[in-house]
């Protein structure tokens, strides 16, 4: 009985220790090295191996710093917090996708922001795209590669911020950058190339939303359709700014269709060339606005199937097998 009452009082007294122990501080910075360990508490002296366990360490708020060119997960990375994932300069940190996209983010209020990375597909296991965003608040991708996913680079869904700069997205099986339920994106100094279906797609799918890009000083060659907006419900808007940027040898450069909601672009300073539809619209939902755009050794330069396709008069449509198809509405500026 002795015994007894002295081993629940040892319990006892253990248990009150630990209850006011004050939890374990997270880092605002984590480490990440090829030679670390999970184990480690991914201090800078004693950096962690995997993605998994720097996010378990890391503040909601902070970084996670890759010291070492590597890949950092075996599977799915899950984010759960606003967090900024970065490889330090001259290094290639790696973000495979295995078993579904390299990383996935649903969870609302998350602001993430990917610097200097590299996301490709490891083969054999059914990894699937880049970047999943169904809840969110923000995602920025700077400085990144996204190549070869058997499915797209980076799909948002829904009302999120995203910002792309400086990025290569290129040769993944269907889109390179999917935006719908009224995301939002601004994508500047990018090549995005090399997709089956669309390069940028703006979807306007979702009741009563509206779904942007500004998209600026970026390649798009090589797609089936440079960026497009495609509108199914009467309710929902899609729309794109293109400026000072090379559209060339896509199946078309940018086009706009609707039948029931708006779906639109403004196009302006462009170089549009060796596309077989340069500028297009199709159906009574589409708008275009283009100005000051170069167009050329196109099949079909501006082509109107539909719509509402103003031009400003001062285009260069030239040398294209056809250089305007349907009705071209000349409006002058102010």
């Amino acid at each position: 009985m002795k015994a007894r009452t002295l081993v629940r009082g040892v319990l006892g007294i253990a248990a009150a220790l630990a209850l006011s122990a004050p939890a374990e501080a997270q880092l605002f910075r984590a480490y990440l090295a090829i030679g670390g360990s999970d184990a480690n508490p991914c201090t800078l002296p004693q950096p962690c191996r995997l993605l998994p366990a720097a996010l378990a360490a890391v503040a909601d708020g902070g970084e996670i710093w890759m010291l070492d060119s590597a890949n950092y997960n075996t599977s799915t990375v899950q984010i759960t917090k606003s967090v900024t994932i970065l490889a330090v300069p001259g290094v290639v940190g790696s973000v495979v996708a295995a078993y579904g996209p390299a990383i996935n983010v649903a969870t609302a209020g998350v602001r993430l922001a990917l610097r200097n990375l590299v996301m490709v597909p490891l083969a054999g296991t059914g990894g699937v795209r880049g970047i999943s965003m169904n809840l969110g608040q923000s995602l920025a991708v700077e400085d990144c590669l996204i190549a070869n996913m058997p499915n797209l680079g980076i799909e948002v869904a829904g009302p999120v911020s995203v910002r792309i700069s400086g990025t290569t997205i290129r040769d993944n099986a269907s889109m390179g950058v999917y935006l719908h339920g009224g995301a939002r994106a601004t994508i500047t100094r990018s090549t995005i190339s090399g997709h089956g279906g669309f390069g940028v797609y703006l979807h306007g799918d979702v009741a009563s939303t509206t779904t942007t890009a500004d998209i600026a000083d970026v390649t798009l060659d090589g797609n089936h359709i440079g960026v497009g907006a495609v509108v199914g419900d009467a309710t929902a808007v899609a729309g794109f700014t293109l400026r000072d940027s090379r559209l060339y040898r896509n199946g078309h450069g940018a086009v706009a269709q609707s039948s029931e909601g708006t779906a639109s672009w403004w196009a302006s300073n462009n170089v549009v060339s060796y596309n077989e539809y340069g500028l297009a619209l199709y159906f009574a939902g589409a708008k275009g606005w283009a100005s000051a755009n170069a167009v050329s050794g196109n099949s079909w330069g501006l082509y109107n199937g539909g719509g509402l396709l103003e031009s400003a008069g001062d285009n260069g449509v030239r040398g294209n097998a056809t250089d305007a198809t349907g009705t071209i509405t000349a409006v002058a500026t102010m």
